[in-house]
């Protein structure tokens, strides 16, 4: 096996900034020298270490990875936070009935998983239209008790969910397609299109979970999104049109939009 300096040595060469960890978590991924070296060679071609490894880091959980699925950002667990805590107040305020819980554009699951570790017992609901995503999820939700679903956002869900979901979270892709190419090469050259590529203004896909969410959620329940700071307040606007009260909440380096559906009468 190389000595740890040499591996970083190698990474630091290719661009890897934290060269030094990764060469601890590579040499503990590996225990004979021609798996490490398929690692390494993976990681220098400039795939994400996640991939390479095979799991990624969320909420203090490690989750499965795939090869070519959409790595989940350590911003995204405010998304989670949110969720959860909106999770156990409808628990609470429902006598401590189990919410209905729905992370749609899931990946790999972590939404969802941070959820159902944090908010306690949930209905948790899982779908996304990447296949390699959806087989990920399964492994990281199902032992949770988790149903992951493939299909494009609402159509993959069962029909006996509508009007019944307490909180939906969905982390959509935001960036807008002109600038995918200015995104880091281990993203648009290894996670999946789909799962980054927003369209035009980076909100196509809001504008259609906005639109048909409040077919959904039950009252009183809640659209989580993540959004950027500069697409905030149009994506609080596509909420208002979908017949949700939408506000905007910020973290250190994340950006929601929370849109809660009024409560009948």
């Amino acid at each position: 096996m190389p000595r740890e300096a040499e591996l970083v040595d190698r990474l630091r060469a290719a661009g890897c900034v934290f060269a030094e960890d990764e060469a601890r978590l590579l040499l503990a991924a590996a225990d004979e020298p021609d798996a490490l070296e398929q690692l390494v060679v993976r990681r220098i071609a400039g795939e994400p270490l996640e991939q390479v490894l095979g799991w990624a880091e969320f909420g203090g959980m490690r989750l499965h990875v795939e090869p070519g699925v959409f790595v989940p950002r350590r911003r995204t667990e405010y998304l989670a936070e949110v969720a959860a805590e909106l999770a156990s107040e409808r628990a609470v305020a429902a006598g401590g009935a189990r919410p209905v819980v729905v992370d749609l554009c899931c990946g790999v699951g972590a939404i969802g998983a941070m959820i159902a570790d944090v908010a306690g017992p949930v209905d948790l609901v899982a779908a996304d239209l990447d296949p390699a995503a959806v087989r990920a999820a399964r492994r990281n939700l199902e032992p949770r008790g988790a149903r992951v679903f493939e299909g494009d956002l609402f159509d993959a869900l069962p029909r006996d969910l509508r009007a019944r979901v307490d909180v939906l979270a969905v982390n959509a892709p935001y960036v807008p397609t002109d600038e995918i190419a200015l995104m880091p090469p281990e993203a648009r050259d290894h996670e999946a299109r789909i799962a980054l590529d927003g369209g035009g203004d980076g909100l196509d896909v809001h504008r259609r979970v906005a639109a048909s969410a409040a077919l959904w959620l039950a009252p009183g329940g809640s659209l989580v999104i993540e959004t950027s700071e500069r697409q905030a307040a149009t994506a609080a606007r596509l909420m208002r049109q979908g017949a949700l009260v939408p506000r905007i909440m910020h973290d250190d380096d994340a950006t929601l939009v929370v849109g809660r559906l009024r409560s009948a009468g």
